[in-house]
């Protein structure tokens, strides 16, 4: 996947770099110059400002787009760009926000559903994005550099050349043909690397780490904006930036997005009352423990037990490539039960995350690979420890 990406990225780079430079060459004057320059950084720096935020980029652009447009124009503009949908996303958005900024004086266990909903949000925005804004966004750098490319041909096939036919090439399907995939690559690229802040708002146990995490989201997005109004060359420099952070993160931020999507839909649909635990083969996240065996963090996959007893770990790389395993030491191992999910420890070590379908199944789960017990963990830990010193009954720290 990564290959490809780069692929088309380069493709599109190698011939936009001679288009650019050829326009550079021939340009008419200083001033339709910079008009080219500020149409592409804006086109770039949408895409790349609505992959950051879906809602609030998308709700951004619609409305810049609805001030910026003379009273005729206006009937005429896209659908995200009309008041009935860029004021709700907004107001949306700005929730969003308050529930960051004041969700600091909440606990955690008040303001995870909230964060789960949004995260789901960012999933159902950004598909929509990448379906109807990001194709409309990209045609308009299209158009940019289809002109730059006729300026190109006209230098290349002077009209003395037309006998021969030459002039009569024409690469503006090519260009059409490039830039919306390539806009869809660059969207996906960068929208995982942001859709994985809200997992890790949605992991975070700490409401000051989420307002930290959405505060420098938010300003990245308003930096990009900025920069759009006033230094488009700037603003070239600062996405392409950002694209490439986001393309080397991709790995890490493809396994957060995946965790993200299971763990908020078990838990938005109430799996955990739908299932039956099967006799082997539990969908489970690779932990810290793994890493030691080159599986990454937060690597979906399937716990089995083998006929001689032992575990084993089998998962695709990026959840499409062939089959890999590797044996799980299953030394003293149990489940730690936790208040949204669990985890399977081996000697006080995670080697998995459990979704949360398997919230309340962890003594089946405990009992089919012959783990050790199941005890409390996390915040579960935290509450049978608060109940038992103010003289309550708490749950025993393990059972068989």
């Amino acid at each position: 996947m990564r290959t490809i990406a780069c692929a088309c990225l380069g493709l599109f780079l190698v011939f936009f770099s001679p288009v650019a430079n050829a326009a550079a060459a021939q340009r008419g004057t200083p001033s339709a110059e910079s008009a080219r320059v500020a149409a592409a950084a804006s086109s770039l720096a949408a895409v790349t400002g609505i992959a950051i935020s879906p809602l609030l980029g998308t709700g951004v652009y619609g409305a810049y787009k609805y001030v910026k447009a003379d009273e005729a124009e206006r009937a005429h503009l896209p659908w995200f760009a009309l008041p009935g949908f860029f004021i709700p996303a907004l107001i949306i958005a700005g929730l969003c926000a308050a529930k960051d900024t004041f969700g600091v004086v909440f606990p955690p266990g008040m303001k995870k559903p909230l964060d789960a909903l949004e995260l789901m949000e960012n999933k159902f925005s950004g598909l929509i994005a990448a379906g109807a804004v990001v194709p409309i966004t990209m045609g308009s750098l299209g158009k940019v550099l289809a002109g730059s490319a006729a300026m190109l041909h006209s230098t290349v096939f002077p009209p003395h050349l037309a006998m021969i036919g030459l002039a009569s090439v024409d690469t503006s399907w090519l260009i059409d043909l490039l830039t919306i995939p390539v806009g869809v690559i660059i969207f996906a690229v960068v929208w995982m690397a942001s859709h994985a802040i809200s997992v890790l708002i949605l992991l975070s146990p700490w409401g000051a780490i989420d307002a930290a995490l959405k505060a420098a989201r938010t300003a990245l997005l308003g930096l990009i904006t900025l920069t759009a109004q006033l230094d488009p060359k700037s603003t070239l420099v600062l996405c392409i930036i950002v694209i490439v952070a986001a393309y080397l993160v991709s790995g890490w931020a493809f396994r957060l997005t995946v965790f993200g999507t299971i763990f908020s839909w078990d838990y938005f649909t109430g799996r955990r009352h739908r299932i039956s635990v099967a006799a082997d083969g539990q969908r489970v996240f690779s932990s810290t423990a793994l890493t030691e065996h080159k599986v990454p963090i937060r690597t979906y996959g399937q716990l089995v037990k083998t006929e001689s007893g032992a575990h084993r770990f089998r998962y695709r790389p990026w959840l499409v490539f062939p089959v890999r395993e590797t044996e799980v030491v299953n030394a003293q191992t149990k489940i730690g039960r936790g208040l949204f999910f669990s985890t399977v420890l081996s000697q006080d070590r995670a080697l998995f995350l459990l979704p949360p379908r398997y919230c309340g199944h962890e003594d089946r789960i405990a009992a089919i690979y012959g783990f050790a017990g199941v005890e409390d963990a996390g915040l579960r830990k935290a509450w049978s420890w608060l109940k038992e010193a103010l003289g309550g009954n708490s749950t025993p720290a393990l059972t068989r």
